[in-house]
């Protein structure tokens, strides 16, 4: 099913032992098109990339079918763009500069760009983590929301088709007995021409011949009649019908679904002996394959 979210969270204002931090927030986005399985791709920034099991969990709590792809992004303030160096890192800093400076003597000594370099990453950076799922289950919950949007609009769609398809059985339904009793009466004729033409009447009485006829007939009629198809036809639109009423997670019982009405509508094109029929079926087949892209949607 396809849909698009996005979300953002800020971090804290300062880090868990209480120095300040670098402002930063985290921008989630979420794009869904339509799969028949469920296929997770994630774009993550290197300091958040630890994150994509928990993501990936997350993920396919919620979801079952679709291809998502998640993005991850970080900001931070242009103001922030730099860290601000506490009294312990450059403490640090300076000792372990000292201690090379003693075994190296030629050393040069560190700029303030490297030692600004060196304390970048350690503001906000443990805090994002929370950050980053909180702004996800965010964006989960309004591509939820979008899908089901989206679900509502396809089972409009699906329940136009589905009345479509019971206009044209009950147009089919009429026909079959007509069409049956003309092709019965039609090969009858065609039979007793035949045996004419073969000499098969002169040697069989004719109370056999009619009974030969008739048998033959009612077996030829049985091929061509689908009355059958039409029934279980409509059965598997009673169960279409109950599963959008029912919701939830209905996608891949509807592609089974589809799958039969296909059956039955190429089964009632092939045995059809009448025009009528025959393009009845064919706008069947136009209905039940497009039932079939949108049931692709579902989930």
């Amino acid at each position: 099913m396809t849909g698009y979210a996005s979300a953002s969270s800020r971090a804290p204002g300062a880090t868990a032992d209480g120095s300040p931090s670098r402002a930063a927030s985290v921008n989630v986005e979420l794009r869904s098109v339509n799969s028949r399985f469920l296929d997770l791709t994630f774009r993550l920034p290197d300091e958040l990339r630890a994150l994509e099991p928990a993501l990936r969990e997350l993920l396919a709590s919620k979801l079952r079918r679709g291809k998502i792809e998640l993005r991850l992004n970080t900001q931070r303030d242009a103001d922030d763009a730099w860290p601000r160096p506490q009294p312990d890192q450059l403490s640090r800093l300076a000792r372990l500069e000292a201690a090379v400076q003693t075994w190296l003597p030629r050393a040069q000594p560190l700029s303030v760009h490297e030692a600004l370099q060196w304390c970048k990453g350690g503001g906000a950076v443990e805090r994002l983590d929370d950050t980053a799922m909180a702004a996800a289950r965010e964006c989960l919950q309004a591509l939820q929301e979008a899908r089901a949007r989206e679900g509502q609009r396809l089972v409009e769609v699906l329940m136009e088709r589905v009345l479509k398809l019971r206009e044209l059985a009950a147009q089919a339904a009429p026909l079959v007995p007509q069409v049956v009793q003309r092709q019965q009466e039609r090969f009858l004729e065609r039979w007793q021409q035949a045996l004419e033409a073969a000499g098969a009447a002169q040697s069989m009485s004719a109370e056999a011949l009619h009974e030969r006829a008739l048998n033959e007939a009612a077996a030829y009629a049985l091929r061509i009649d689908v009355a059958e198809e039409l029934s279980r036809l409509c059965a598997h639109l009673d169960e279409i019908e109950r599963l959008l009423g029912q919701g939830g997670e209905i996608g891949k019982r509807l592609d089974f679904l589809i799958q039969e009405l296909h059956r039955e509508a190429n089964t009632l094109g092939s045995k059809s002996a009448a025009l009528e029929l025959t393009q009845i079926s064919v706008e069947m087949k136009v209905l039940i394959e497009q039932m079939r892209e949108q049931v692709q949607n579902i989930e």
